[in-house]
């Protein structure tokens, strides 16, 4: 009868084992997964920027200027 239960018991202990092991394995596939994913929406978006750049000719830029270079263009279109 000891038997029976050491063997269940080092079964059971095997069985929890593949399951941390499995758990961490899903933990680091799905960590990859949205790595990948954080990359591919990086560079759609860059893409995005830049086709919207061509297609606009320049006129937006990518970030706003700070208050005294906008009071400068803003000037500068003016005088034109």
């Amino acid at each position: 009868m000891k038997l029976k239960t050491t063997a269940l018991l080092i079964a059971s202990l095997l069985v929890l084992a593949g399951c941390d092991q499995a758990e961490k394995s899903a933990q680091q596939l799905m960590g990859k997964a949205a790595e990948t994913a954080k990359q591919a929406i990086d560079d759609t978006h860059k893409a995005a920027e830049q086709a919207l750049s061509d297609a606009t000719g320049g006129l937006i830029s990518k970030k706003e200027q700070p208050a005294k270079e906008t009071d400068k263009t803003e000037s500068s279109s003016q005088e034109i």
